[in-house]
């Protein structure tokens, strides 16, 4: 067993009779929030990225199904089990890649990552990471090209919309139903 420690307890020492107490320590004001900065809104775009994520794996699960299927018919042919090389099997894998590739970039690159909207802008962070920027909400010209219900690809409606500015410039990506404010269809109206 230990021995016990001696405890010191710090002592205040009482002021002198008939002195002033010490003078409270001054507070720091906090700063004033920075106005500057606009607020950011900034909205995960998880249905879209879903939908293309399941639709890259659907198209690269066909591809592979097709390209195992063309190789065992390649080596089941007369000939057939000759070196790859010989029978074509190495280009034709090289071209499967490459295809496979190309096809998974355009299923993954209309959906955008994040959408952040601000009093000055709007910044679509696509699938690959690049920020783009638009001018504000009221300033865009948002059409809606197509509308998904919800399916086995995505948990909600995804719609694909285009994005026009002013000057004339467009874009199209798939946003999640919702995320952006998007105008009533022409035939909705007639339809009341």
């Amino acid at each position: 067993m230990a021995a016990p420690r001696a405890i010191r307890i710090p002592r205040v020492t009482p002021a002198a009779p008939g002195a002033p107490p010490p003078p409270p320590e001054p507070r720091v004001p906090e700063p004033p929030p920075d106005r500057s900065v606009p607020p950011v809104d900034r909205r995960r775009n998880q249905a879209a990225i879903e939908r293309a994520y399941r639709l890259a794996a659907i198209y690269l699960g066909a591809l592979l199904v097709l390209y195992v299927g063309f190789v065992l018919f390649d080596r089941a042919s007369p000939g057939g089990m000759s070196t790859a090389a010989e029978t074509g099997v190495t280009y034709f894998t090289a071209i499967t890649a490459v295809v496979g590739a190309v096809g998974a970039v355009v299923a993954l690159s209309p959906a955008p990552r994040s959408v952040e909207v601000r009093a000055d802008g709007l910044v679509v962070t696509e699938w690959i990471g690049r920020h783009r920027t638009f001018p504000p909400l009221g300033e865009l010209r948002v059409s809606v090209v197509r509308r998904y219900p919800r399916s086995f690809l995505s948990s909600r409606p995804v719609e694909m919309l285009e994005l026009g500015t002013r000057a004339g410039g467009r874009r199209t990506y798939q946003f999640e139903e919702g995320l952006l404010p998007t105008p009533e269809p022409e035939w909705a109206s007639r339809l009341r």
